[in-house]
């Protein structure tokens, strides 16, 4: 089972999140489990502070090291800098991350157990939490979000999918958009008319060699039109 500890300063933004569509499935197989868990639970003073302001002066407030540090090492069993046991990630969800991509997701998916996910906020979260807690610092995006936690469904959402058994067919995450390097083939459903749009002819036929071909030559065009860069890197 691939466990998920979320810490965050609005553990309730996730309260009905994971109770839908694949991730529910997932849950109800016990593939995969997932808590969130509010960051002032860690915290020592009278008034729960998680954030103060920057050394150095600037805009905005920094999360403290200290509880962060004490949430991470309480939901690891660790108190040893970045001594974790096999298959366990300790995640910063930050603009400053390497970008999240499928290849990374599979990586989550086939090779850890336990992943915690530090859902930042504010300016940012202070730099010693990266030196000495996380293993990967990640972003889905080059633009910035209010906080770590809509990032934080983003990458549990593309990971789960990928564990077996979650979704119906074994075969549908191998046919997806950047499982091969470039974007998804056009999907069509009935009715094969609509509004003066047919479904392509070769859909139709049941030459199953000529449809492959055709959607190979599909998501080839889709992967020029709408993302280049991923042609560039076959």
């Amino acid at each position: 089972m691939l466990r998920f500890d979320l810490v965050t300063i609005f553990p309730d933004f996730f309260r009905e999140a994971f109770d839908y569509g694949i991730i529910r499935r997932a849950r109800n197989a016990e593939l995969v489990a997932m808590q969130a868990h509010d960051l002032r639970d860690w915290t020592t003073d009278k008034h729960h502070s998680v954030d103060d302001r920057p050394f150095g002066g600037g805009d905005g407030m920094v999360f403290k090291p200290e509880p962060i540090f004490a949430a991470v090492e309480n939901l690891t069993g660790s108190s040893e800098p970045k001594s974790y046991e096999a298959g366990t990630r300790v995640v910063l969800l930050s603009p400053q991350g390497r970008v999240f991509t499928h290849d990374l997701a599979q990586d989550f998916a086939a090779n850890a157990t336990h992943v915690v996910l530090i859902c930042g906020r504010y300016e940012g979260v202070d730099e010693r939490v990266v030196e000495g807690l996380v293993t990967d610092e990640i972003s889905i995006g080059d633009y910035v979000l209010s906080g770590g936690e809509p990032a934080a469904l983003v990458v549990i959402d593309a990971v789960v999918r990928l564990l077996p058994g979650a979704l119906g067919s074994e075969t549908s995450s191998v046919n997806e958009s950047f499982s091969e390097g470039v974007l998804d083939y056009p999907h069509y459903t009935r009715p094969p008319e609509l509004r003066g749009m047919s479904v392509p002819e070769v859909l139709l036929t049941g030459n199953h060699a000529e449809i492959a071909r055709w959607r190979r030559e599909q998501a080839l065009k889709k992967t020029r039109r709408n993302r280049p860069d991923l042609l560039e890197e076959l």
